[in-house]
């Protein structure tokens, strides 16, 4: 998902979750149609900073938090403990492969809980997803081969 589409659907649910329409807003939309990859709230911030100096942190992180309790955003801890964020790609259940050196993620289709599961204490799995982080093919050439 990347245009103006993306911003009309994020701008669509937070307007159908009581969110007034600010400018702001819709440049925090057009900030993650413009970027296909992951955003920490720095560097959120730092965008926004460009167009509105005045906006503080806080304000940018409490929107970047609430757009992904809205499945607009999805939110990502990488193996170092850092947040980030990305456009919501809720097209259909999947999860993903994201590379540790240039965090160019892949979609897989696979599901292991999808099978039957006896879980402990007649558990109930309501929604669940996961990563798998290691090294993509691109930057798996990049390190093997030597430097010219």
């Amino acid at each position: 998902m990347s245009g103006s589409g993306t911003v009309q659907e994020m701008i669509a649910v937070m307007s159908r979750n009581g969110w007034r329409i600010t400018d702001q807003r819709r440049t925090l939309a057009q900030i993650f149609a413009d970027h296909d990859g992951y955003l920490s709230p720095k560097d959120v911030y730092d965008q926004m900073c460009v167009k509105y100096p005045s906006v503080s942190f806080d304000t940018v992180y409490r929107n970047l938090r609430m757009l992904s309790e809205m499945g607009v955003l999805e939110q990502f801890y990488f193996m170092d403990g850092g947040l980030k964020f990305k456009g919501s790609c809720h097209s259909h259940h999947h999860h993903h492969l994201i590379c540790l050196n240039c965090e160019k993620t892949l979609t897989f289709d696979y599901c292991p809980l999808e099978q039957n599961m006896d879980l402990p204490g007649n558990y109930k799995i309501v929604n669940h997803r996961f990563e798998i982080y290691g090294v993509c093919e691109d930057c798996q050439n990049q390190i093997s081969t030597p430097a010219e």
